[in-house]
């Protein structure tokens, strides 16, 4: 008898767990007066998008709608209460000015669960991530990128080269932008970060791009399956030691990284990458000048007094390490996705194609066969126009800061609010840009709200495409300059036309990623030396 009743005690108890479980901070909202939408079992707000009835983006830039005279609102994320804050003026005050209060990313996993990711610049907090940022920014200003910029003009060049025998060989070609642009970055990332030369258009299975395709197959049901539990059981995954990439990828980054520093350090060589970069940081040889701090455009975000002290902290191998392997993420995935987006918008608006490529030709003839440089991207005014309005339109959905002391404010005449210590809130990006208020007609892709005499009337609280206050995008010139030059050379030498697959207008996913396309983007690249067959 005494065995039955252990094994319905242990049933009996493992249901009341995943019941508590699942109804967790259930009256959270509640207890503090906030408005939101009623959780779903386990799944919170994220249900519809883990059943695949809505998508993260749709999400994200409705998520006010339903309490349209709300500042601040409540949000599931499975069983974890946030805070969304719907004024952009509440997050300038908070992610601003109380910065000091609100200085860290809520963790997904540490640097002991995954020592890549966790030992990032994006992951670290306290003080650790404040001598990572007085450490890196340095790297990422205006002289080094001058310095960056002839890297990434090589691979396009090499790019456009292969492109343009490919369509003389075989006709125009039409190629899937997320493809495409993942090979693109994985070689401009490859230069400019591990100080490796890849050509994964002409070497298809080369390591470092099979490494990269394996660590960011985010679309992949195994690690769609690991996202999700690190968000709904993350004490789980802790304790069963699941780390998010796997570590044959992990050793295959770190030895590539290590390798090159000590063949690097053993025969003085010295390459303007971030690996030559990351070396003199370590020995505190970086240091900001006075002609650091121009713009790469007008999404450029601002370093503030945190990264422009001198850090005197040493860094292990797996935090230096740890950083190239977020360059890594942001040169193949992100970067990747953005202009997938701003290719699939180059093609959708003829006119925006049409003008671009005129300035582009104006200022290809005036370099008089010189390669493009860091110092002419001001003069690219359209092409910053076009960006500009590329990332309003296809962001970063949202950020987050975690509180991690008590703290209280007032808002919206004499309400008055407390963010506990582990509280967290998200800054919503998508539905800042998408709000007519702010941008009139946010649907429609128009570079000309960012001309000289319109980008002044622009709320910069509303316009966060690298986020907000210190914990801003640290490689912001870094992402414009990449962006630029590649734009720059393939609307040069190419005519940009959609084809039966292109689907306009586009539709997204309905899952839980942001910015993935129902049915890929697919665009034809014609050289500008051949004509149209009828």
């Amino acid at each position: 008898m005494l065995l039955p009743f252990l094994i319905f005690t242990s049933i009996a108890a493992l249901i009341y767990y995943i019941y508590q479980y699942g109804t967790k901070n259930e009256n959270f909202f509640l207890e503090k007066g906030i408005k939101f939408q009623k959780p779903t079992f386990l799944f919170g707000n994220c249900f519809d998008m883990v059943r695949n009835k809505i998508g993260f983006f749709d999400y994200m830039r409705y998520i006010g709608e339903k309490f349209p005279n709300e500042k601040i609102i409540g949000h599931f994320d499975f069983r974890s209460p946030l805070f969304v804050i719907l004024d952009p003026e509440i997050v300038k005050y908070l992610a601003v000015k109380e910065f000091d209060n609100f200085c860290d990313h809520r963790s997904v996993f540490d640097e002991k669960q995954d020592p890549l990711f966790g030992n990032s610049i994006f992951s670290l907090r306290g003080q650790k991530w404040r001598d990572m940022r007085a450490t890196l920014s340095p790297a990422f200003t205006g002289s080094k990128m001058r310095q960056m910029c002839d890297l990434i003009v090589e691979i396009c060049d090499q790019i456009v080269d292969f492109m343009k025998k490919e369509a003389e060989e075989k006709g125009p070609q039409t190629y899937e932008m997320k493809e495409f642009f993942s090979k693109f970055g994985n070689d401009i990332i490859g230069t400019c970060a591990f100080g490796v030369k890849v050509n994964s258009f002409t070497n298809k299975e080369n390591d470092f791009y099979a490494c990269a395709s394996r660590l960011f197959n985010f679309t992949s049901f195994k690690v769609q399956l690991k996202l999700i539990l690190f968000r709904l059981c993350p004490k789980i995954m802790e304790l069963f030691k699941i780390p998010l990439f796997e570590e044959n990828d992990r050793n295959f980054l770190k030895n590539l990284v290590l390798d090159t520093m000590k063949v690097r350090e053993e025969k003085k060589i010295i390459r303007p990458d971030m690996i030559h970069l990351l070396m003199e940081a370590q020995k505190g040889n970086l240091t900001h000048n006075d002609n650091d701090m121009d713009t790469a455009g007008f999404a450029t975000v601002e370093e503030s007094e945190i990264g422009l002290v001198k850090s005197k902290r040493k860094w292990s191998d797996d935090e230096l390490v740890a950083q190239c392997f977020l360059f890594f993420l942001a040169g193949f995935d992100t970067s990747s996705t953005v202009l997938s987006f701003l290719f699939y918008e180059i093609v959708a608006n003829p006119d925006v194609q049409e003008k671009l490529y005129e300035e582009i030709s104006e200022v290809h003839a005036n370099l008089e066969g010189k390669p493009l440089k860091y110092e002419t991207l001001p003069k690219l005014k359209y092409l910053d126009m076009v960006i500009s309005e590329a990332l309003r339109k296809w962001p970063v959905q949202a950020v987050d800061r975690v509180c991690i002391r008590d703290f209280t404010f007032k808002y919206d005449g004499d309400k008055e609010f407390t963010f506990h210590k582990g509280d967290a809130f998200w800054v919503p990006i998508l539905a800042y840009h998408y709000n007519p208020e702010y941008f009139p007609d946010p649907d429609k892709f128009d570079p000309e709200r960012f001309n000289d005499e319109n980008k002044e009337k622009i709320n910069t609280s509303t316009y966060l495409p690298f986020g907000v206050g210190p914990r801003n995008c640290i490689g912001s010139r870094l992402g414009l300059m990449n962006l630029k030059a590649i734009v720059f050379y393939i609307v040069l030498n190419f005519h940009l036309e959609a084809t039966e697959k292109t689907q306009i207008p586009i539709q997204l996913a309905k899952n839980l990623l942001g910015l993935q396309p129902e049915k890929g983007i697919h665009i034809l690249f014609r050289p500008r030396n051949q004509k149209k067959l009828d």
